[in-house]
């Protein structure tokens, strides 16, 4: 029988880091928040990102898809346009985003003592 090993777990084995990792990106967050109330065509998204670039926010939607966190759907229309919702697995980042608004409140009304 072998000892147990004494390193400690990888960073890729520690939930912390896998959700920290899929919030990390640029924008990412902002998106997340802004899906929170249901699916948003890319220039509804863009408008709600003003000072994020089309090309960011592509990269980064591609991104959330892949990793499950959202979907993308073609709609049939002529030009076809294209929606993006949170998954099960993207609304399930809601609570911890609503948990960080209400902390960045706190830390206003503090600042502002």
């Amino acid at each position: 029988m072998s000892a147990p090993s004494l390193k400690p777990p990888r960073s890729t084995d520690c939930p912390l880091e896998e959700c920290l990792r899929v919030l990390a990106g640029a924008w990412t967050p902002k998106i997340l928040w802004h899906l929170r109330d249901g699916p948003k065509r890319f220039g509804d998204i863009k408008r709600d990102l003003v000072l994020c670039s089309a090309k960011v926010l592509t990269t980064r939607l591609r991104e959330l898809e892949d990793k499950g966190i959202l979907s993308r759907k073609v709609l049939p229309t002529s030009p076809p346009t294209v929606e993006y919702q949170l998954t099960s697995a993207g609304k399930k980042f809601q609570p911890v985003l609503d948990a960080i608004v209400e902390v960045g409140k706190e830390l206003g009304r503090n600042k502002a003592k």
